[in-house]
């Protein structure tokens, strides 16, 4: 409190003190020279004065420092004017300097976000433009060509335009990624909770996507067998979805003769986890924050070889936050790679419905 105190009114004390003893010295001279000296007059003039100082003086620097103050405040926009009281200025001015050392750190860390966030514009719009002109081109390639004179030759109509046609279906396949990704970030996209079991859903992703891993002589399997089934409360489209995502991803990425294993592990009470374990080629430790990015590859030289509209990743992410959930990812460059996500538990098996009863 004393240090406040002679913070605040150092330069008030000093000044008036200053004051009275020129003012003292010139009273007793001109007392001493008029033979009229009295002691008692100059020690209650000396008081009087210094009182005087004083209170002029505070009063006349606060409120000196504090109109120019709130006009900073009013023409940078530091904050709030409404805020700011003439007590809280003083002529050490630790206020100011205090609103102005946390105004340039805000300005900082705003300047230093709005720069990280252009250049993910920049190479987002990149990205998008990429993706969309290379079908594009295509389509229009062999439309023109079949334009110029082609379609005559029954043989090269149909090939340009089964081809034409396969480059609008990968325009189609983006469009529809995009516009999910969309509708889970505003919300638009209404999840419908169900009970079922998440053995059978994975085994059914299994049987969907295994002529496509038999291609890479890559083996779809359980890390156990699960005799009993495993209940979860979720959105089984879209988990299904989520689950299709990754193991297409594993296939993709995945040594010929390698392996895809998915296993599902008791989290805390009410939480499950599911991983999605590969032996592909894995993944670089400077790459996995960037992952989840959409049209974000690993693969630097921008080959198509794969396919795919470059969002899966970016769609499971917000499928599973969606949810509530958490998404994770391991990889080891040269080993292989492991996704898992975590699902709620359901203590009970589905009820089935009156018609299926009657029946």
């Amino acid at each position: 409190m004393a240090r406040k105190f002679k913070r605040s009114y150092r330069f008030a004390i000093r000044t008036s003190v200053y004051i009275t003893l020129f003012m003292a010295v010139i009273m007793s001279v001109f007392m001493f020279l008029t033979a009229e000296f009295h002691f008692w007059w100059i020690v209650g003039f000396s008081l009087v004065c210094y009182l005087f100082c004083f209170f002029i003086v505070q009063y006349r620097v606060e409120r000196f420092i504090y109109r120019r103050i709130k006009k900073i405040y009013d023409d940078v926009s530091l904050l709030d004017s409404k805020t700011l009281s003439p007590t809280q200025v003083t002529t050490d001015m630790s206020t100011l300097t205090r609103e102005v050392e946390k105004f340039a750190e805000d300005k900082k860390l705003e300047i230093e976000t709005l720069k990280v966030r252009e250049a993910y514009r920049k190479e987002f719009m990149g990205n998008v433009s990429h993706e969309l002109k290379t079908p594009l081109f295509t389509v229009q390639g062999y439309i023109l060509t079949l334009l110029d004179g082609a379609y005559k030759d029954k043989a090269v109509r149909k090939k340009y335009l089964t081809r034409a046609s396969k480059g609008v279906e990968r325009l189609i396949y983006i469009v529809k990624d995009l516009d999910m990704i969309t509708k889970l970030e505003t919300g638009d996209l209404h999840l419908k909770f169900e009970t079922f079991d998440m053995v059978e859903l994975i085994q059914q992703s299994f049987d969907l996507l295994e002529m496509k891993a038999s291609k890479k002589n890559i083996t779809l399997t359980f890390d156990m067998d699960y005799e009993e089934p495993i209940w979860v409360r979720a959105d089984k489209e879209r988990v299904q979805q989520v689950l299709t995502n990754l193991i297409v991803n594993s296939i993709k990425y995945g040594k010929s003769g390698g392996t895809t294993e998915i296993s599902i592990e008791n989290l805390i009470k009410n939480k499950v986890i599911v991983r999605v374990t590969d032996n592909g080629e894995g993944i670089e430790k400077e790459n996995i924050p960037r992952l989840f990015e959409r049209f974000y590859r690993v693969d630097k030289s921008g080959s198509r070889k794969e396919g795919g509209s470059g969002l899966g990743l970016s769609i499971v992410k917000h499928i599973i936050e969606a949810h509530g959930e958490k998404i994770y990812v391991e990889s080891v460059f040269g080993v292989g790679s492991e996704f898992s996500f975590t699902m709620e538990k359901s203590q009970a098996a589905p009820q089935p419905s009156a018609a299926a009863q009657i029946t």
